[in-house]
């Protein structure tokens, strides 16, 4: 298992988002990272990591973030509060008033 502090339950979380990453086709370092990464947002939301950033504690769950944008036609991008510190980290005036097309059109221009 890849860290030490990991309890069993994230373990077992681990094997199951690697396996089922694995079998949709993903390379093995690829599934590892996409378990990884998953599992430390987790720990973060939930308080069991020592530090973690903001998006992860607010942002929505990786298994309902994922649930939500597969399957659909619509892009699946950043969220509008991602665009919106995107824009305020580049300077972009006006930011606050914009819609999230607005965001995305202003910072790829930015870019």
């Amino acid at each position: 298992m890849p860290q030490q502090a990991w309890s069993k339950k994230r373990e077992r979380q681990y094997e199951h988002v690697k396996d089922s990453a694995k079998k949709r086709g993903t390379s093995t370092k690829e599934a590892k990272e996409i378990a990884a990464r998953t599992v430390n947002k987790e720990r973060a939301r939930t308080g069991e990591a020592k530090t973690s950033s903001r998006t992860s504690k607010k942002d929505m769950s990786s298994g309902r973030r994922g649930g939500l944008r597969s399957g659909t036609d619509r892009p699946k991008g950043r969220t509008k509060e991602q665009l919106y510190n995107e824009a305020k980290r580049m300077g972009i005036d006006g930011r606050s008033k914009m819609s999230k097309q607005q965001l995305q059109r202003a910072v790829d221009r930015k870019k």
